[in-house]
């Protein structure tokens, strides 16, 4: 049953236009994930749908009996309450129920009251929809959505004026979940929130009897919880059945269909437009009027649309300047507090050349912290640390406080690297999609991705041997997150990462490392070697377990569905980078063997020389060179024929 349909939906700002002439229909139960590159209108179709913003043009049909639920990316509460006192907004009809309750309990109480049959059949009637809608067990809920939303029973007195972005965005999630809204619609709700916040909003989400329709660049998140995925782009909506795993896979083999189907018209084109110029050449009659025949069939052919490919990608590379020293840090019994408050205590590490770190752990316990210790930022509070030779550290930082917010676009990069030409920095600039005027820009008047961007630039000119990069894909769009992933896995330093990004860190640590209040506990192996070893996965097979048996056969068949999309791709992402590397070292071994084959034909051509012939030390000594030459060659041969297999 639709319960939603948009009929030529478009939106324009000027001659801005966002989308044009979008359909679509959502279904009573349906799990919808838009996608798309940061400005394609995601938000804005999401904000059309609530009812907060009128579209240029176009139709929108919503069901009269449902109710809508809407979280923004920003989200602003009125007045100057407490977290508890917004929390519980989200229930005033219990309260209206309650006090109505009150008032017919105390008329009740007069049993020669006229009205006293009416008031108790009222009293029953309302005690039986108090009960049935969750009346008894409300406060209870109540208190447990904020404890998974990573408020404490201190956190719920906080006055709303003192929150932070992030806390905001988790207390107007929470206040909407409590709702249950029979439409849910979110906007980026898994910004924000730590690896065990996003496990439990997961769960919830995957039991949630509503429609759901979600924004969001998380593609693990899209994987769990979506049936349907709406791809929007070059100002157009195309719909797609299944998660985002099958949505790629499907997208993929249509636009390989479109290709061959543009393809095969193309050349149809050019065999009829040759036969035209044929028959035209030989000048007879006849001739011309089958080319003019034919002309007129080609005129009224309906052209097949050339597959729109986006081109403008982000072009990124990470490249050492020169190489560290084998161990790069070294850290034992490191501690820090802020007052009162213990973030972290014993932790020890040692992270050695070209080793991929990742760093996890809960919101507020320190990681972004640690990171700065370790750079040499900040000071522990105890511990000791030792950096290796020639270690020389990328910082990127997750708020881009390393940005100067009065600067521009051009002016932020010549300031960084003063010796670049305003020529060749606008070309690098362009590498990043910052292109025309866009250099002129404040840094203040960017969006999130774009000062994301602009911190990558910097990194990548850095030269930098090791990368610590804390949130690095954090207002990436999808394609983006996959390009910084790629670079990453093509990079040949060292990587120490902080991440809630369960696909990164699904594809490049060697090793997770998890920050607790107590220090670091290590997982040899990437996020799904996590799950499994934390317990969290057997957590999660025995809450699904307790789902029902049709339930939990669906949801086995999705995830097994999910992991073999999932795990294809990332196996493709892998090789391809492997087979990247392993050409550029066949590259760099074929350089050496020309090398040495050019020092060995010197050295033969000198021992033509009398002088040198009649020098016995002279031929030894080359003789056990041009060997030992000879015996390099043989082994990077060996090498060389390895990487071609």
């Amino acid at each position: 049953m639709i319960i939603i349909s948009g009929k030529d939906l478009s939106k324009s700002y000027g001659t801005d236009i966002i989308f044009e002439d979008v359909c679509f229909g959502v279904d009573r139960g349906d799990r919808v994930g838009i996608v798309g590159a940061n400005g394609t209108g995601k938000s804005t179709l999401l904000s059309i749908i609530a009812g907060t913003l009128e579209p240029s043009s176009g139709e929108l049909y919503i069901r009269s009996d449902c109710s809508v639920g809407y979280l923004r990316q920003q989200n602003h509460f009125e007045g100057s309450g407490t977290v508890i006192e917004e929390a519980e907004k989200s229930f005033t009809h219990f309260f209206d129920m309650e006090k109505r309750l009150e008032d017919l309990q105390d008329a009740i109480s007069d049993h020669e009251s006229p009205s006293f049959q009416r008031d108790l059949a009222e009293y029953t009637a309302l005690m039986e929809e108090y009960e049935q809608k969750g009346g008894y067990t409300y406060r209870s809920e109540l208190g447990a959505m904020l404890t998974h939303m990573g408020f404490s029973e201190a956190d719920r007195d906080k006055r709303l004026s003192t929150l932070s972005g992030g806390e905001r965005t988790r207390l107007a999630l929470s206040c909407l979940l409590l709702r249950k809204p029979d439409v849910l619609m979110m906007d980026e709700p898994t910004n924000h929130l730590d690896l065990r916040m996003l496990d439990w909003l997961e769960s919830y989400l995957m039991s949630y009897k509503g429609t759901l329709i979600v924004v969001s660049h998380d593609r693990y998140f899209l994987d769990r919880i979506t049936n349907r995925i709406f791809d929007l782009g070059s100002g157009t909506l195309e719909a797609y059945k299944g998660n985002y795993s099958e949505f790629l896979i499907k997208r993929e083999e249509r636009l390989e269909v479109m290709r061959r189907e543009y393809e095969k018209q193309q050349a149809e084109i050019a065999r009829q437009e040759e036969i035209i110029r044929r028959f035209k050449q030989h000048g007879t009659e006849h001739l011309t009027k089958r080319a003019r025949s034919r002309e007129k069939r080609l005129a009224m052919m309906e052209l097949v649309e050339k597959p729109k490919i986006r081109q403008d990608k982000m072009k990124l590379s990470f490249e050492a300047d020169f190489k560290s020293g084998g161990e790069v840090l070294e850290a034992e019994g490191l501690s820090k507090s802020f007052g009162e408050r213990k973030l972290f205590g014993n932790v020890d590490m040692l992270i050695r050349k070209g080793e991929r770190v990742c760093i996890i752990g809960d919101n507020g316990i320190g990681k972004t912290t640690l990171l700065r210790i370790l750079m040499g930022l900040d000071k522990p509070d105890d511990g000791y640390l030792r950096r290796g030779y020639n270690v020389e550290f990328g910082y990127y930082d997750q708020g881009q406080l390393l940005l100067d917010e009065n600067e521009t676009v051009l002016g932020e990069m010549k300031n960084a690297y003063h010796l670049y030409t305003d020529t060749e920095m606008r070309s690098l600039l362009g590498r990043f999609l910052f292109t025309g005027d866009d250099v002129f820009k404040q840094v203040r008047d960017l969006s999130g991705g774009e000062k994301a961007k602009l911190s990558l630039l910097k990194l990548m000119l850095s030269g930098a041997n090791t990368l610590v990069l804390d949130e690095p894909t954090n207002h990436l769009d999808i394609e983006s997150k996959e390009i910084v992933e790629e670079a990453l896995l093509e990079f040949e330093g060292t990587l120490i990462i902080v991440s809630h990004d369960r696909y990164l860190l699904n594809i490049i640590p060697d090793r997770i490392l998890e920050l607790t209040e107590n220090g670091l506990t290590e997982y040899k192996g990437r996020f799904d070697y996590y799950l499994e070893k934390s317990g969290r996965l057997r957590a999660e097979q025995a809450s699904q377990e307790n789902t029902g048996g049709d339930e939990r056969d669906e949801l086995a068949l999705t995830q097994e569905l999910v992991r073999s999309s999932e795990a294809e791709r990332k196996a493709r992402k892998q090789q391809e980078a492997e087979e990247r590397r392993n050409a550029r070292k066949a590259d760099s071994i074929e350089e050496r063997i020309h090398e040495l084959e050019g020092l060995i034909a010197d050295i033969q051509e000198q021992m033509t020389d009398p002088d040198k012939v009649t020098d016995p030390e002279w031929m030894s000594e080359n003789s056990t060179l041009m060997a030992e030459y000879e015996e390099e060659i043989g082994s990077l041969y060996d090498e060389w024929m390895e990487l071609q297999s």
